[in-house]
């Protein structure tokens, strides 16, 4: 279970038969910067079963500070835009949702 209080659950639906530009375009232009300012993702997936052509990212948080903080920089970076620019045509949707960690006792006594 990540460690992050606060979760940020992207979905993007991508044009069919665009994934793999999507992916390519993602992993050369938007990764670095991501990483750069956000940390790693707690989890980079895509569809397989049920709705296709979705990739699902997980970004992680310590607060809603520390999210607005990281996400203002990595906007501010001056190489973001190629990326917005060059996956424009791929992206058909967005949902961008923060989602909370759940403390479960039970779960704690299994980190001991």
């Amino acid at each position: 279970m990540s460690h992050k209080s606060f979760i940020d659950h992207r979905i993007y639906t991508i044009k069919p038969r665009g994934m793999v530009e999507f992916i390519d375009v993602f992993d050369r232009l938007a990764m670095p910067i991501q990483l750069k300012y956000l940390g790693a993702p707690v989890g980079f997936y895509m569809s397989d079963i049920g709705a296709l052509n979705q990739v699902v990212h997980l970004w992680g948080y310590e607060s809603i500070a520390d999210y607005d903080r990281r996400r203002t920089a990595r906007d501010d970076d001056p190489e973001w835009p190629a990326y917005l620019q060059a996956s424009a045509h791929l992206i058909v949707a967005q949902e961008s949702r923060i989602i909370r960690r759940v403390e479960f006792k039970s779960l704690s006594a299994m980190a001991r």
